[in-house]
């Protein structure tokens, strides 16, 4: 990493948390988007009517008015109601836990429609032969369906955890130092922002350029075994 200036491992250390909220965002999102796509798939009229609302709600509204609702207008209404109820409370929210929160539920929403795709495209003829077998249907579900849902919804998991990763950029809004943020630091010491920000774009696409790969090679691991309908 170039020295720009003394800013070279400010840059870097912006980089780290980045992908520290990137990885741990991505990890809750898979995590939370699973049990909504299941949700979806087998839950009672209401749950799935209570998960189309989430998930209509997250999509439809900006990224950072969710992350600035949640820093900044969850703590005061929770201290405004209990000061309406007699009660003192001091309330803040830890800008990490706050970002991958935020980031969290957002991409948890898309991840549920991706996994809801994928179980959708699995075939039934597979399902049908699991229960000839004998298998019960969570045996079915996770010796069957589970692996092969994976494979159907891997590309489209790796535009999820794309857009995730540009989409740390808009935590710097709550001074979290990520890339972003310090690159901004630097640029304003500096007076040199075309430097400092152009530096942090070489700085995603490298993330890109490696996430592409790495998706790459997960899909062609999932397709092994596999018969195209064409061959």
């Amino acid at each position: 990493m170039p020295d720009l200036e003394g800013y070279g491992w400010l840059l870097l250390d912006g980089l780290a948390l980045t992908l520290g909220v990137a990885i741990a965002s991505m990890v809750g999102a898979l995590a939370l988007g699973l049990l909504a796509a299941l949700g979806k798939l087998f839950a009672p009229r209401a749950g799935r009517a209570l998960i189309e609302v989430y998930t209509t709600f997250v999509r439809g509204v900006p990224e950072l008015v969710l992350l600035l609702l949640i820093y900044y207008g969850l703590p005061t209404l929770v201290q405004d109601t209990a000061s309406n109820m007699g009660f003192d409370i001091r309330l803040s929210i830890n800008p990490f836990m706050a970002g991958i929160g935020t980031l969290t539920l957002i991409y948890a929403a898309f991840a549920c429609e991706v996994f809801r795709a994928a179980y959708l495209a699995l075939p039934s003829g597979q399902r049908e032969a699991a229960y000839a077998l004998g298998l019960s249907k969570s045996v079915t579900f996770r010796k069957v369906e589970l692996p092969q849902m994976f494979r159907f919804a891997l590309p489209g998991l790796g535009n999820v955890w794309m857009v995730l990763v540009k989409a740390t950029a808009l935590i710097s809004i709550i001074q979290l130092p990520e890339l972003m943020r310090n690159a901004d630091i630097a640029a304003r010491s500096t007076r040199q922002p075309f430097t400092f920000f152009f530096a942090a774009c070489l700085l995603y696409l490298a993330i890109t350029a490696i996430s592409m790969w790495g998706q790459a090679r997960l899909e062609r691991r999932a397709a092994r075994g596999t018969v195209e309908a064409n061959t």
